[in-house]
């Protein structure tokens, strides 16, 4: 186990109903906020008449503005900056999933600083302010509710790139499961396999003695495995969506992290797909990460077999731990199938036209590498995108 500092601050406020506390919530930190949301469905569903109402009713005063899409673009986001600079608006309020809350971060930041908030992002400089950011969460999948991150598309060059800071951690977070009760099938699908993708990013490490947060990690991952079928089957069953939500949130805000360094290779290598193809982020992560410990699997075929008979429960084959590990990659690619996701790039329509472009993005070029447990040059990337076709 490594050194670490560990501190997250958001405040998460869970139940049925929360979200009458989100006026209260959002005036401790000012009076006059950015409303930030996406399409029409919290208007259909009620939801945003009843946190305009908390708002109305703690005296808090805001400027609304919709239309953040699944990756969520720059443009948007620059237009949340101008209105904040315009009408000195004091936190970002995203009601929504994690592409919503991602787009409030960037806000957040972009609304204190002379210049382009997309600096942050191809890393120029790091932010030293933003403005507080408070969520209601709708989808349980980015974990972005109680993170340090958020992730941008620039339409211009179709990047996809992330900013870490710990000024991005929400201040606070209204979790209600019932408000995932209308999610449809194909965004609760992407959600499960965000989550398992997290936790995944942080199993997969070269960092050694750190059995205790294996174990959690691992307890996380077999909820997602237990829950996300039964919130399928059964879209309104509370208990079950409760325990879905917590697993999201557990598994992206920096709980799992301690004492050991991640991977985060695939979600590189993803969001070229989705960066360039627009396609849902919990669906490349399906296709990518089988391919990925396809790729690595030698590198430390014990921790794989470990995966697999741990999590997936599968019989450890002590004279062949190798066979033991790919039969964990077959039930991960299993349990995607099963929730409705494909597992091959073609299943997303995406050809082999641009892996060679997507390769060099990734690694700018060859002038970095991605990933941790193993690091990938343009070449393994490129080798990753072959095994994923």
């Amino acid at each position: 186990m490594i050194d670490f500092d560990f501190n997250n601050p958001t405040k998460i406020v869970f139940g049925r109903g929360v979200e009458a506390r989100v006026g209260t919530e959002a005036a401790a930190y000012s009076k006059k906020v950015l409303l930030h949301y996406g399409g029409g469905s919290i208007k259909a569903s009620g939801l945003y008449d009843r946190v305009v109402a908390s708002l109305e009713a703690a005296g808090v005063e805001w400027v609304e503005l919709g239309g953040v899409k699944p990756n969520p673009r720059i443009g948007l986001v620059r237009e949340g900056v101008a209105l904040c600079r315009k009408h000195g608006l004091g936190l970002v309020l995203a009601v929504g999933g994690g592409s919503a809350i991602d787009s409030a971060k960037a806000i957040a930041m972009g609304a204190v600083i002379d210049g382009d908030v997309w600096d942050f992002y191809m890393g120029k400089g790091k932010p030293k302010a933003a403005l507080p950011v408070g969520t209601v969460l709708t989808i349980p999948a980015a974990g972005s509710e109680s993170s340090s991150g958020s992730v941008i598309t620039n339409e211009e060059g179709q990047y996809k790139r992330a900013v870490d800071s710990e000024l991005l951690y929400p201040r606070f977070s209204i979790l209600d499961p019932e408000l995932a009760f209308t999610l449809p099938p194909f965004q609760v699908a992407c959600g499960a396999t965000d989550i398992m993708a997290h936790l995944m990013e942080r199993y997969f490490t070269t960092v050694e003695n750190v059995g205790f947060t294996d174990r959690l990690i691992e307890a996380v991952m077999k909820t997602v495995i237990d829950k996300a079928p039964k919130v399928l089957a059964k879209a309104k069953s509370y208990d079950d969506w409760s325990e879905l939500m917590w697993a999201g949130t557990v598994a992206h805000n920096n709980l799992l992290n301690t004492g050991r360094i991640g991977d985060w290779g695939s979600h590189d290598i993803e969001h070229e797909l989705s960066g360039i193809y627009d396609v849902a982020h919990g669906a490349g992560l399906a296709v990518v990460f089988p391919a990925w410990m396809k790729h690595v699997l030698k590198t430390d075929v014990a921790r794989f077999a470990q995966w697999a008979s741990r999590v997936w429960n599968v019989d450890m084959d002590y004279r062949n731990p190798e066979a033991t590990a790919r039969e964990g990659i077959a039930r991960l690619e299993a349990f995607s199938r099963s929730l409705g996701l494909g597992t091959r790039l073609s299943d997303l329509g995406i050809g082999a036209d641009r892996l060679d472009e997507m390769a060099r993005k990734a690694t700018d070029g060859d002038k970095r590498t991605i990933g941790h447990f193993v690091r990938l040059n343009s070449a393994a990337v490129r080798q990753i995108l072959e095994l994923a076709k």
